[in-house]
């Protein structure tokens, strides 16, 4: 730039770098903060800047190119993997399975939320942060689903309780719709729905009613299913079928 001032027009850079898939915006402007983003060779300290394009700027020392289209991936991950690029004590994380389940042209991808290492099914990648954030969000509302097979004895009249919400621990769970599958025996499938995403949530609410879970799967992410789609695996979704998530995103539906 020629002069010390910072552009007044336009985006917020954080927003624009999310939507051009280098990271979520919480994570751009940790990134900032960490001295790794330059605009025109100036190093930036403030996410509180707005520009028309990211032309000049860089990352880490490398030119961040345009926009890519928003592109969204299912994954089937496994138990057994973190959901996370590294891990300090040698675990396996998903990106090492990652790597010969996604096509070759998928470029950078981030997780929409997590699972937790010992819970399986549908994660969603895709290379669009400012898409990944919305779809986290809890203001947002989008459904996640998940089956969990758990031992112990509840009834439905205990489930339908839950749509309500519940406090555990001093935490607050909302709305949560759950239904226990047909079956006998005191290990028994139980699905449920809930649009916040809590950390553990499904555990923590079912063991609250006396349960002990010993296997959760997520099947089902906003209007994205598992299917058939094998462990370990990925496939992309179709782009006309992002677009149109992307828009009742932005409407605020839920889906």
């Amino acid at each position: 730039m020629s002069d010390n001032r910072l552009p007044e027009a336009g985006e917020r850079i954080a927003k624009l770098l999310a939507r051009a898939g280098v990271a979520s915006r919480r994570e751009i402007e940790r990134m900032i903060a960490d001295g790794r983003i330059a605009l025109d060779g100036k190093v930036l300290d403030t996410p509180a800047i707005k520009l028309d394009s990211l032309h000049g700027v860089t990352v880490d020392g490398k030119p961040v190119g345009k926009a890519e289209e928003t592109r969204l991936f299912a994954f089937h991950k496994p138990s057994g993997m973190l959901t996370t690029e590294h891990d300090p004590k040698g675990r396996p994380t998903i990106y090492a399975a990652l790597r010969n389940a996604l096509p070759k042209d998928a470029g950078r991808v981030m997780p929409v939320g997590r699972l937790d290492y010992n819970t399986e099914g549908l994660l969603l990648l895709t290379n669009d942060g400012e898409m990944k954030r919305a779809m986290e969000l809890p203001s947002s509302g989008v459904p996640r689903t998940y089956r969990a097979r758990a031992f112990g004895d509840v009834t439905q009249a205990q489930l339908d309780e839950l749509i309500e919400g519940v406090e555990v621990d001093g935490i607050r769970y909302g709305r949560i719709e759950a239904n226990l599958e047909r079956g006998s025996g005191r290990n028994r499938w139980i699905e449920l729905t809930l649009r916040e995403g809590k950390n553990r949530e499904v555990r923590r609410v079912l063991e609250h009613l006396g349960l002990e879970v010993n296997r959760l799967l997520r099947i089902g992410y906003g209007p994205f299913h598992i299917g058939d789609l094998p462990r370990g695996q990925a496939l992309e979704i179709k782009r006309g079928d992002v677009a149109g998530f992307k828009r009742e995103l932005a409407r605020g539906g839920r889906q």
